[in-house]
This record gives C-alpha cells, structure tokens and sequence, in this order.
C-alpha cells in the first residue's frame, strides 16, 4: 500500500513505483523473502489493471470523483479492489481482502477512511455476487486457529 502511494503521490512514474518497493521491502521487510512474490503479485497485478480498478471507483462512488479521494484511500482501495477482483481468492478470500483494506484506510487513512473503503469494497463485492461468501472472515479463521491449538495443548498434556 504505501509503495502504491509514493507511485501516486510522485505523479505516477514507474521508476518511483520500482524505487518505493525496493525502498519498503529493505526498510519494511527484512527476514521476509518469502513473502517478496506475494508483493510484487499484487503491487504488479494492481498496476496491470489500474485504470479498470479507477473507473470502477467512479462507478461505486460516484460522489467522489478519483482525484478528489485521497492519496491514501485510494491506493487503499487499488490494492482492495485488485485482490477483490483479480486476486487468487484461495491466497486472500475476497473477505479477508476486504476486511484488510478496511484495517488499513483506518490506520493509515481519515476519520472516515474505514466506512469509506468499506463501502466502496462492499458495494463492487455486492455487484459482483459475493464471491466466497463460504469464506470465513478474519477473525472466524483466528479462533479456528486459537481452538486448533488450544486442542492440541490439551491432547500433549
């Protein structure tokens, strides 16, 4: 998201994209190699499809044209809308994807960032028939997984 941003902010040349990820991943990442191709999956796939994901922003808010939302929301919302609609949804259910943006716009973004992203997410997600919708949310998997390990604490005692 922040590479997104810098791309954005810095008028939207792809050497300053090229430089950010480079910049983010040393600063922001070490140790996490692995994670490296989930990143540049998504930094790559948003850039691919950024000018459907812009048009379909003005269509779900059409109040806001795209330059009148701010820097952060909207790379928030790139970064959303790519995994909402061109993402591997077995990688980040369509959920998950919406419920991260979500997070994101309220720790980076206004005091409305949060209800804004989700409304736009929520509104395409609707439009295209809740894909996943059999996927848990975030919070469901996180006790799954609390409860996974709770039993196998139990099963070692």
């Amino acid at each position: 998201m922040q590479s997104l941003f810098e791309w954005d902010f810095y008028g939207k040349k792809p050497e300053v994209l090229t430089r950010a990820v480079a910049r983010n991943r040393e600063e922001f990442g070490p140790g996490l190699e692995e994670e490296y191709s989930f990143i540049d999956r998504l930094v790559q796939g948003t850039m691919e499809h950024v000018s459907v994901i812009d048009e379909i922003i003005g269509k779900a808010a059409p109040e806001w044209p795209i330059e009148q939302i701010t820097a952060i929301d909207r790379s928030v919302l790139r970064l959303g809308l790519y995994e909402l609609l061109f993402g591997n949804h077995e990688e980040a259910p369509p959920k998950v994807a919406i419920n991260e943006a979500i997070e994101l716009a309220k720790s980076f973004g206004g005091e409305s960032s949060g209800r804004f992203v989700n409304g736009v997410l929520g509104t395409v997600y609707r439009e295209i028939g809740e894909p996943g919708k059999e996927y848990p949310r975030r919070e469901e998997l996180v006790k799954k997984e609390e409860e996974k390990k709770e039993e196998g604490e139990k099963e070692s005692e």
